[in-house]
């Protein structure tokens, strides 16, 4: 993680990248600005020198380096998984594949509604809803004692262009995964959402509040500037619905 985080940023130093005109050719003006900042942007690069399926992986990356988020011999569910590059951190950090025969060996579990090509240590479930009470039996036969010790989510509805719209969808998509965690989250665990700032964030830091001893706001680097989108890192779960297994 170091090195892969070092790389980027000398990449954030440099910033100088060369960009063929052949690329521009037949595009729109906003395709363009897409794809100048997607070529200038070091953590794609970076993505690619260490084999990490998207640049969304450096995002937790970063936060679990700030926050120890992760570590060997949790379990954990990684939801909105596709295309699987948190899932490859995931099985880094907590030693999912036995890599390190030294440390306790995870689990790591990946859930979306799309297709996620097979990744060494990981099991997904794909395609498959999170929120749907029959995926959520799946999720509790597949995690070992039915538990995991932390949930991940970079889940984002498709984006409408409307602002508020968007913003109000990804809330309430955060909110069902919320209403999963007392049959999926062990006593004392860790959730870690994607959400865009809006006017339904407080709704949901205050019902993270209520769960979670404590509970933080987290804009990592690679998360662009001009970007709305924060995390939402709850720590210490604390309440629990019916017979908690270990």
């Amino acid at each position: 993680m170091a090195g892969s985080l070092k790389l980027v940023r000398a990449s954030l130093q440099r910033q100088r990248f060369h960009t063929a005109g052949s690329h521009y050719k037949g595009r729109t003006a906003a395709e363009h600005l897409w794809l100048t900042r997607h070529l200038r942007d070091p953590f794609v690069k970076a993505a690619k020198v260490e084999s990490y399926r998207c640049r969304s992986a450096f995002k937790l990356l970063e936060m679990n380096e700030r926050h120890q988020i992760l570590r060997p011999g949790l379990r954990v569910l990684d939801c909105g998984a596709a295309p699987g590059a948190w899932s490859q951190v995931a099985v880094q950090r907590v030693n999912a594949a036995g890599a390190d025969p030294g440390a306790p060996v995870g689990f790591v579990l990946g859930v979306d509604l799309l297709h996620i090509f097979p990744l060494e240590g990981a099991t997904f479930l794909s395609p498959a809803d999170v929120t749907d009470p029959r995926t959520v039996q799946r999720v509790r036969e597949l995690l070992p004692g039915g538990r995991a010790d932390v949930i991940l989510s970079d889940m984002a509805p498709n984006a409408t262009g409307i602002r508020s719209l968007d913003h109000d969808r990804l809330i309430s998509l955060c909110s069902s995964l919320l209403d999963v965690a007392p049959d999926v989250l062990h006593p004392g665990g860790t959730f870690l959402c994607k959400t865009w700032a809006g006017s339904q964030s407080l709704g949901l830091r205050k019902r993270l509040a209520e769960q979670f001893q404590n509970t933080r706001t987290v804009k990592p680097r690679a998360s662009r500037k001009e970007s709305s989108e924060v995390y939402l890192l709850a720590t210490q779960y604390q309440r629990a619905k019916g017979p908690v297994e270990d």
